[in-house]
């Protein structure tokens, strides 16, 4: 099988995961995707395969060459929650011109819009129906990973030890919760979970999660005078009270935002879930101080009606690094190696390898040429796929 065949492959499988289930995994259908990789690394060669209680698959292939380094490569098998990845129908676009992708009578993405599609003409592409998402985030780092240590065993290259390892849950901040380091030791590791392909990323969001709940006070609106209190008005007055600024869709770069996940809510009870993100720690500090100070004058004012839940994700990787730059130093010249112009650029997210590092396994991450993640416009690069599955192979033979 080749790269395309199987991310096609994996796409198939609904892993989606679940950010309100205390289960490990999240959602029983992840390990359905395990189970199937826990048998391919059998069938590629690997000498150790297992599926751990927790869903995560690890898998050891044995060095040929003792001389040479060894490497971890880590992907996760779930999909985003903002939209279903069940039934997903790919369509390949043959060396895409440049021009508007129709992806069904409602939905459409060109290259003004979606300006990294400018960055794969004349590639062929991977995009959805419009009724799902793609999968690419990060079933084409597992595809990418599977045909890299696939061609090395086939063309009989020597490497050193290789450990994958495929995690449940990324999506939901839990990718790492139950990660045995004692089964990944190895001298250099990546996740294979971003996007562009030129870039090495080792800096990241750091993130936390506030849920917020309000109590109202509902009665008949015939006799509600001084009486009733609105939850939903009252979370309209929180909204409010954010900057209007500081969203996701006005923020780039090294600019932190506040992200309003999801809402509901009646006139007895509302409940907001929102995101809070920032590279600088200091900032990020300011930035939960803010949703404190924001709850504790709404609160003030109304009687606390107004509860708060929050807690950190994951932190920027780079403050756990501790300047040990060899790992991305190694990415880079294998980047470089493939024809590529290496790049560092701190990502508007965050990679299992973010909590690997805190932990003390150093993690940085490549990308995998797919595009647009959590949402219908998502597609993948056929191309760039099979430009990584020769970079991670570049990376593995060096001494």
């Amino acid at each position: 099988m080749s790269v395309t065949e199987k991310f096609l492959h994996y796409v198939s499988f609904d892993t989606q995961s679940d950010p309100e289930s205390t289960t490990a995994p999240s959602t029983e259908k992840q390990l359905v995707l395990a189970k199937e990789l826990e048998k391919e690394c059998k069938v590629l060669g690997f000498q150790k395969v297992m599926v751990d209680p927790h869903g995560i698959v690890y898998a050891t292939l044995e060095a040929t060459d003792d001389r040479l380094p060894s490497f971890g490569f880590c992907a996760h098998m779930d999909t985003a929650t903002e939209l279903s990845g069940k039934d997903i129908r790919p369509r390949i676009i043959e060396n895409y011109d440049g021009s508007m992708i129709v992806l069904n009578d409602q939905y459409q993405m060109d290259c003004k819009k979606y300006p990294a599609l400018s960055n794969c003409i004349g590639d062929d592409l991977i995009v959805t129906d419009g009724n799902t998402l793609l999968g690419g985030d990060d079933k084409a780092g597992i595809a990418i990973i599977m045909q890299a240590v696939d061609e090395m065993i086939k063309e009989n290259l020597p490497h050193g030890k290789i450990i994958v390892a495929f995690t449940p849950d990324e999506e939901v901040g839990r990718g790492t919760e139950n990660f045995d380091l004692e089964q990944f030791q190895v001298d250099f590791s990546y996740t294979v979970d971003g996007g562009r392909i030129d870039a090495i990323d080792y800096e990241n969001f750091n993130a936390a999660q506030a849920k917020i709940t309000i109590t109202g006070n509902t009665i008949h609106p015939g006799y509600a005078k001084d009486k009733m209190i609105n939850a939903c008005l009252l979370a309209h007055e929180l909204i409010e009270a954010f900057p209007k600024q500081e969203t996701p869709a006005h923020t780039e770069n090294r600019e932190g935002f506040y992200h309003l996940l999801e809402m509901e809510g009646t006139c007895e009870s509302a409940s907001l879930a929102y995101i809070i993100r920032d590279h600088d720690f200091e900032k990020f500090t300011a930035r939960k101080q803010f949703v404190q100070d924001v709850i504790n004058s709404l609160n003030q004012k109304y009687g606390d009606r107004f509860q708060l839940e929050m807690q950190d994700q994951y932190y920027n990787m780079v403050q756990f690094m501790h300047g040990d730059m060899r790992s991305v130093t190694r990415a880079k010249e294998a980047l470089a190696a493939c024809g590529l112009d290496p790049v560092s650029i701190p990502t508007r997210g965050g990679t299992d390898g973010a909590m690997l590092t805190e932990k003390g396994c150093i993690c940085p991450n490549f990308g995998t040429g797919s595009y647009n993640h959590h949402g219908r416009y998502e597609f993948c690069s056929i191309n760039q796929m099979e430009t990584m599955v020769q970079v991670l192979k570049t990376l593995m033979q060096k001494p």
